[in-house]
């Protein structure tokens, strides 16, 4: 690991803290759920009749699986607990290949307008947990799904040793 973040592990920030925090996430699911899905032919039907919270709530949800806050445990799921909240959200709703590829993608565009970290150790994880997250849900938006159980709030990181993107230390020869 590169001496620009530290040698201990403790040092290396989580993609909550690299990508900018709640605020970040914040501006990214309120311009994904309000700009986007309102115009996308795909993704409009499945969102229709959404929570005005639904964008902020969704936020802290990823926030917390990201390393940030538990939020979204604490303040919105509650006593019902925070992973099997957001899961029973998706209780049958019949989520199709094509509307979840099309919420990733455009998810995706919504990150990069704006303005999310683009460096390829933190797009990869990212997208890595937005891959694991949706098709999650479009596995559990299954006919007969049963209500979920508690569970752990998954953890996402890295995947890889070493953490975040260092630019290479110049040589002083």
């Amino acid at each position: 690991m590169s001496d620009a973040i530290g040698s201990s592990p403790a040092s290396v920030p989580t993609l909550y803290e690299w990508l900018g925090g709640i605020d970040a996430l914040v501006r990214l699911t309120t311009h994904f759920y309000s700009t986007v899905v309102p115009n996308d032919p795909v993704l409009a039907p499945v969102f229709a009749g959404m929570s005005p919270d639904h964008a902020t709530h969704v936020a802290y949800f990823i926030a917390e699986v990201l390393g940030g806050p538990s939020r979204y445990s604490s303040d919105v799921a509650g006593p019902r607990g925070g992973h099997a909240h957001m899961v029973a959200h998706h209780l049958n709703r019949m989520l199709t290949e094509q509307q979840r590829s099309r919420w990733l993608q455009q998810l995706l565009v919504s990150a990069d307008a704006v303005g999310f970290p683009t460096d390829p150790e933190f797009r990869s994880a990212f997208v890595a947990y937005l891959e694991w997250g949706s098709r999650i849900a479009v596995l559990n938006s299954a006919p007969g799904v049963p209500d979920p159980a508690p569970q752990a709030m998954p953890r996402w990181g890295w995947g890889v040793p070493g953490g975040p993107y260092q630019p290479p230390v110049e040589s002083k020869s």
